[in-house]
């Protein structure tokens, strides 16, 4: 884009925490409303659905679209997030499903990575392209602190396996890495990997949203222990088997982040990432 964005009307329905869920998350939310968004960014990859989940306003949002029609490489992120903010949300929950580099994270393990590698190319990766003021953000700690921690005790409660953090690296896909990359992954030590994510976590970041990813291990990367190669059967079987403890997080977690009224903002340095910086256009 070369033209500043134009924001738009924000849709009457509002929500506080967002979701972004990818294949077995589809019916999250029994009880919703559909909510269609226009961004200045194109539409995001399905509409808004939003409902209620331990008491707390949640919009959830299809990665993939429905029917997974969308690749990793081909997702409008840029939009997805900005139709969340839209809609008033400043919290995002991101569950995933990852490959493990380490034969100790098995399939079903939860991953609440604190780190993140991006080795992703040719997606849209900031909204301030348009000329004017340039936006740098703080990206050192690239998840929310406070997400993290209420995912890690959710995840506790649960009796799941759980690692508190951790390095997700993020490859473009829509093929899985050659065990040449997957030993470049270890040897570099790095935890967990996956497709998407990146560049969600920074374009929350430009947003001055809450990030959390809840990376769900469905396979050991190629050639992680002499492994066999990752097949994309085998990670929708694993995946699925596991969707409803991911869903038992997710439901926990929210119940259990801070309400975003004003005092809170103060609190999460992800809510501050723009304090100070001259903006090139207002944000929804």
């Amino acid at each position: 884009m070369t033209s500043q964005p134009t924001v738009l009307r924000p849709p009457d329905v509002r929500a506080e925490i967002g979701v972004i869920g990818g294949s077995g998350l589809y019916d999250f939310l029994d009880d919703y409303e559909t909510v269609e968004v226009t961004t200045p960014f194109g539409a995001p990859s399905d509409p808004l659905v939003v409902g209620e989940v331990e008491g707390r306003s949640v919009a959830f949002l299809a990665r993939h679209g429905k029917g997974h029609r969308y690749a990793p490489h081909r997702i409008n992120y840029r939009a997805n997030l900005w139709a969340l903010r839209a809609v008033g949300v400043r919290q995002v929950l991101s569950p995933c499903a990852v490959g493990s580099l380490k034969s100790d994270y098995g399939p079903g393990t939860v991953v609440v990575p604190d780190q993140v590698v991006d080795r992703t190319w040719g997606r849209e990766h900031t909204f301030y392209e348009a000329e004017g003021p340039i936006v740098h953000v703080s990206f050192a700690e690239p998840y929310c602190p406070n997400g993290r921690h209420v995912a890690v005790d959710a995840a506790r409660v649960s009796a799941l396996d759980v690692v508190a953090d951790g390095t997700l690296v993020v490859v473009n896909g829509p093929r899985f890495s050659s065990r040449a990359e997957s030993l470049m992954h270890q040897q570099l030590g790095w935890d967990v990997v996956g497709m998407t994510t990146m560049p969600e976590a920074a374009l929350a970041r430009e947003l001055a949203l809450c990030f959390t990813t809840v990376a769900m291990v469905t396979d050991l990367d190629a050639g992680v222990d002499g492994g066999e190669a990752v097949t994309h059967e085998e990670v929708m079987r694993v995946f699925g088997d596991n969707v409803e403890n991911l869903k038992g997080v997710l439901r926990d977690a929210i119940g259990q982040l801070p309400a975003h009224e004003v005092d809170d903002v103060a609190t999460c340095p992800c809510r501050r990432s723009l304090d100070g910086v001259e903006l090139p256009f207002a944000l929804p």
